[in-house]
């Protein structure tokens, strides 16, 4: 070990050789210019020399012995910022966690995600016959700021472009942007985010919110939240919300119910109060789920329309991100009336095209990892309206297809 450093070490502990015992090392004695601060570290347990009395001090180190006298000194509150960046992987092999010197050293973190995704869907019944097709390049970039050790602020920005468009047409977005901690035992979030409500993708509410979010609770969790469902550039959807959500696990049983009440809500042309429970049950690489959705919107104008609803699932494995090679398997059948959800999230966004009708079909999808970072994913669906306001029912297929790139 070099002068410099055993004499940094020493200091960052902070405390004087006085206050401990006499040296341990018989290579070590005093008068020598690194006994004292050999003598602290030794007394603070960060260094144990080789088991035969001596310190060593002449030999090489490895790496990992010197990771682990980081280790030590990081458990002892030390400040040895720099050297947990240099011996980061070797730390990160011993399993000592670095979060908080990585808050340190990097107040500011940015992550970004690019999907590139084609869909090709046939619209028939109610609908002009016809088939057309979609394909967007979608780029995301996160800012995620540490304000202090409970408080952190999250933007992401947004750029859309269409690639069937000969126009080049585009858009970016500063879509989301909100605060997270805790105020004691409560989990606080406000601000702009996306809200999915609903077990899975959002099979009630799928959309940016702008509102205050509460959570309590470990085992078993509940949530409440309130604020106006945004629409951007896009089409109103609703208006203001009132959400409270209870889910807990039991083994591998995991439970959970809501309810959701919206304002305003323009495909329906009134307020919509839903309730909802749902489980998932996790066998080998299994998962079984299924929700029952219940709202008071049965009537739309002087129609009758279902007030009910359920989604069951099935899914097997599923790509990570972070391993190439994974995949996954998986399958839904749905059968929601027009008041059992105000902005489905399922990834065609064929519900949301049924509007007042309801909807009822099934969906099945494969997603693998072509590297790491690297997910695909290609989904078939095939809808059928629930309620009928004419002749005949709207219908709609659709293959969808997508490659998510996240750095």
């Amino acid at each position: 070990m070099k002068k410099s450093l055993v004499l940094a070490m020493a200091m960052a502990l902070g405390v004087t050789a006085s206050a401990y015992a006499a040296n341990p090392f018989s290579d070590v004695p005093a008068g020598h210019w690194a006994y004292d601060s050999v003598n602290k570290l030794a007394a603070a347990g960060i260094v144990d020399g080789y088991g035969d009395s001596t310190f060593g001090g002449d030999r090489l180190m490895t790496r990992y012995e010197m990771a682990q006298i980081v280790a030590k000194a990081m458990v002892k509150g030390a400040n040895v910022d720099r050297l947990a960046a240099e011996f980061a992987d070797e730390l990160d092999s011993l399993g000592v966690r670095v979060a908080a010197l990585e808050k340190k050293s990097d107040n500011v973190k940015i992550n970004a995600q690019i999907r590139a995704h084609y869909q090709s869907y046939d619209k028939g019944g109610a609908y002009s016959k016809n088939t057309n097709a979609t394909s967007v390049l979608r780029s995301r970039i996160w800012l995620n700021g540490q304000i202090n050790e409970d408080w952190k602020y999250v933007g992401m920005l947004q750029n859309q472009q269409d690639l069937l468009d000969d126009e080049g047409n585009e858009k970016t977005e500063f879509q989301r942007a909100f605060v997270t901690g805790r105020i004691g035992g409560v989990k606080v979030e406000a601000g702009r985010n996306n809200t999915a409500l609903g077990l899975g993708v959002g099979n009630i509410l799928s959309n940016r919110t702008d509102a205050v979010k509460l959570g309590f609770g470990k085992d078993l969790k509940v949530g409440f939240q309130y604020g106006k469902i945004s629409s951007g550039d896009e089409a109103k959807k609703a208006d203001k919300y009132l959400a409270a959500t209870l889910g807990g696990e039991i083994g591998k049983l995991g439970l959970n119910a809501g309810y959701v009440k919206a304002d305003e809500v323009v495909k329906l042309g009134q307020d919509d109060k839903i309730w909802y429970v749902g489980a998932d049950y996790k066998f080998g690489d299994f998962t079984v789920d299924a929700t029952y959705l219940s709202s008071d919107v049965d009537k739309i104008g002087v129609n009758n329309v279902d007030d009910d609803g359920y989604v069951i699932g099935l899914a097997y494995k599923g790509a990570k991100a972070a391993k190439a090679g994974t995949y996954g398997i998986y399958a839904k059948y749905y059968d929601q009336g027009a008041g059992t959800y105000i902005h489905h999230g399922m990834n065609t966004d064929l519900a949301n095209d049924f509007g007042k009708y309801g909807f009822k079909g099934y969906m099945v999808g494969v997603n693998y990892a072509l590297a790491k970072n690297i997910v695909a994913a290609v989904e078939y669906s095939d809808f059928d309206a629930k309620n009928n306001y004419g002749d005949k029912k709207p219908s709609d297929k659709t293959i969808w297809s997508e490659v998510v790139f996240t750095f």
